[in-house]
């Protein structure tokens, strides 16, 4: 067997430096010496400092979260984290644009959920704000004129009740904020003209509020017109918009855009729908016509409504033609009048105007002298004030008469059946302001006026129909009307003084109203008013829903002694005139209501009063004028004998129900054996 020799091992580490008795490695050169000072100064380096130095990532300091937090349904409070992104993501889009070019962006959908929020919590949150920017306009217009457009902007809300508030906060607010004079607008100021910063502030506020004012009228007559939505919200919108336009004329009838309130008003007016809208614009209008001390704002509206009235053809309301017997005609009188006195100053009045002796400041003789100068100054500045005050007035009442007699005469021509009441009692108010050369034309067209009103004057006579009423009481009402109307123009004028010169009879009208008598004094309606309860008749053979009588401002009674005072109060009446009306009006007086009693016999002893020994025979049946027999129902006066009659009805009267028709009646007796 061969023996194999053992592998010869190696030593391959190299021995120890210190080992200085080791042999050298074989393998291992000799290390260069700059090597060895590496490693001997190694020890002295320091390399903490290097740690130190070096840069090295934290970790991102969180960012304190400013969300407010919230409570969850199940009552727990919990803080909401909003999600930052890395630094890396926030940089990574400016990185490459073409990477982003090439990234194809979809659009964003927001899906808007329900409003949850109740129309109550609407309104409610509405009001506050309404009144919010109120408080800020009243405490400081000029600073916040932009509060007007938001309150507007409020207002335009499709929510009937929040249109309701907003409307209603702009009339507050304007009328508390309108100035007292009217703005004019900026065209008509002078570009150039250089003025402080107050002044322009100011102009910046008037131009503001015109502006919103203008469109909240806009607004109102947009809102008030009688719209084809029969639905209770867009009625209840007109009614507010038609009220907020009548407050707002009757506040601030001088300010811009009066003629834009004056059309709403007339154009609800021009409907034949009378409702609560139409009441409250015909009563706003009376108290413009009745309280206007200017003249321009009821100028204004007598021209509309003239307008309107012929547009319409007279087919209108005649509570719209009445509105001109409420007109205020100025004049130069200075102290408080009515149509029955003038109340005057008494002199207690005037002496307690006057400082005692006493109390009085002394002045020298100098200064005496000037204050009086002073006065007598002023004095003609106010009278020359005063002068330009009335031309102006009368200018304007004279247009405005013009007018109102056109349209007077232009439905006396027409003869409309429904405003032939309005326009007469119209013509006996202003008669005495009429020309007197129009007093023919006017007469001859009151009495076809009146011939047209008698039913039976071309019937038989002997006709017994029941159902055919003598007069109606729109007939007989007319006819009193025509009466007054004819008597007024003569009244109080120079031309009653010439009445033969113009040719001027009126015996017409007097025998009309003494064949009228008997149909007066049995009408039932004889005291009825427009706030009477008037029911049909249930044993009517035609029984009607509605009364057809028509009652502008007075009642029948009061129109018939009207008629009566004016034929029989003056002085230069015929006796046999004087004695066939008294005669009559014993008779009527043993039909007519109580009331009417006791004022046609205080007309009676008005009359006696003056014409008491031309009729006193009546009372006496030994003493007798006349022979023959009283024909009561005869049409003439002067052929009716009632000179051949006693008054015989006194002695019934006398035994009358009413306190005040027996003292009466003695009242007359009174004055009979006063005469002697």
């Amino acid at each position: 067997m061969v023996a194999i020799p053992a592998v010869k091992r190696r030593r391959i580490t190299p021995p120890s430096v210190s080992d200085e008795d080791a042999p050298a490695s074989t393998l291992v050169e000799r290390v260069d010496p700059r090597y060895d000072d590496f490693f001997n100064t190694a020890s002295r380096w320091n390399l903490e400092q290097d740690y130190e130095q070096k840069p090295r990532k934290q970790k991102k300091k969180e960012k304190e979260s400013t969300r407010l937090p919230i409570k969850t349904a199940e009552g727990r409070i919990e803080h909401l984290n909003t999600p930052e992104a890395d630094e890396d993501d926030q940089d990574s889009f400016l990185e490459s644009e073409a990477e982003d070019s090439r990234i194809e962006q979809q659009p964003l959908v927001v899906e808007e959920e329900p409003s949850k929020v109740s129309t109550r919590q609407k309104i409610l949150e509405a009001k506050e704000e309404l009144a919010r920017l109120a408080s800020l306009i009243n405490e400081d217009p000029e600073e916040h004129a932009g509060a007007f457009k938001l309150i507007g902007q409020i207002a335009a809300s499709p929510n009937p009740t929040i249109k309701k508030l907003g409307l209603a906060t702009q009339l507050a607010v304007y009328k508390d904020v309108i100035p007292g004079y009217r703005i004019r607008p900026i065209v008509d100021l002078d570009s150039t003209e250089k003025i402080s910063k107050e002044v322009r502030r100011l102009r910046s506020f008037e131009q503001a509020l015109v502006g919103s004012y203008q469109a909240y009228v806009k607004e109102l007559a947009r809102r008030a017109k009688i719209s084809k939505d029969p639905s209770e919200a867009s009625a209840g919108i007109a009614q507010v918009a038609t009220s907020c336009a009548c407050a707002l004329l009757l506040a601030v009838p001088h300010f811009n855009f009066r003629g834009e309130l004056l059309k709403i008003l007339v154009d609800r007016l021009s409907y034949n729908k009378i409702d609560a809208n139409y009441t409250k614009c015909r009563e706003t209008l009376e108290t413009l016509f009745r309280d206007d001390e200017d003249g321009t704002p009821s100028l204004d509206a007598v021209t509309l409504l003239t307008k309107m009235i012929k547009a319409r053809d007279h087919r209108i309301d005649e509570s719209v033609l009445n509105l001109f017997l409420h007109l205020r005609l100025l004049s130069e009188f200075s102290s408080k009048a009515s149509q029955d006195r003038v109340d005057k100053p008494s002199a207690e009045d005037r002496a307690a105007g006057k400082k005692p002796k006493s109390k009085r400041e002394f002045r020298t003789k100098k200064q005496r002298k000037a204050l009086k100068e002073q006065k007598a100054v002023e004095k003609e500045f106010k009278e020359a004030d005063a002068i330009v005050s009335h031309e102006e007035r009368d200018r304007m009442q004279a247009e405005m008469l013009k007018l109102v007699f056109v349209t007077y005469f232009r439905i006396l021509k027409a003869r409309s059946p429904n405003l032939m009441g309005a326009v007469l009692e119209g013509l006996a108010k202003y008669a005495h302001l009429i020309n007197q050369d129009f007093f023919g034309d006017i007469l001859e067209a009151l009495k076809e006026l009146i011939n047209n009103a008698e039913p039976l004057s071309n019937n038989d006579p002997d006709d017994s129909d029941s159902t055919k009423p003598i007069a109606s009481t729109t007939e007989t009402r007319s006819t009193l009307l025509c009466i007054n109307t004819a008597f007024a123009l003569l009244a109080g004028q120079d031309v009653a003084k010439s009445a033969s010169s113009l040719s001027l009879d009126l015996s017409f009208f007097t025998t009309h109203l003494y064949k009228s008598l008997y149909s007066l004094a049995l009408n039932p309606d004889l005291e009825y008013s427009s706030k009477s309860l008037h029911l049909p008749d249930p044993y009517s053979p035609h029984p009607t829903p509605t009364p057809t009588n028509k009652v502008n401002l007075r009642t029948t009674s009061s129109l018939l002694h009207t008629a009566l005072s004016a034929i029989l109060v003056p002085r230069t009446t015929p006796p046999v005139r004087i004695a066939a009306f008294v005669k009559q009006l014993h008779t009527l007086l043993l039909h007519t209501p109580e009331k009417s009693t006791v004022a046609l016999l205080a007309l009676l002893q008005q009359v006696l009063q003056v014409h008491g020994r031309k009729v006193a025979s009546m009372w006496n049946t030994e003493e007798r004028r006349g022979d023959g027999v009283f024909d009561a129902l005869r049409g003439e006066l002067e052929g009716c004998n009632p000179f051949a009659s006693t008054v015989w009805e006194g002695e019934l009267l006398k035994l009358h129900y009413c306190d005040g028709v027996r003292e009466g009646v003695k009242g007359v007796g009174g004055i009979l054996k006063g005469l002697g």
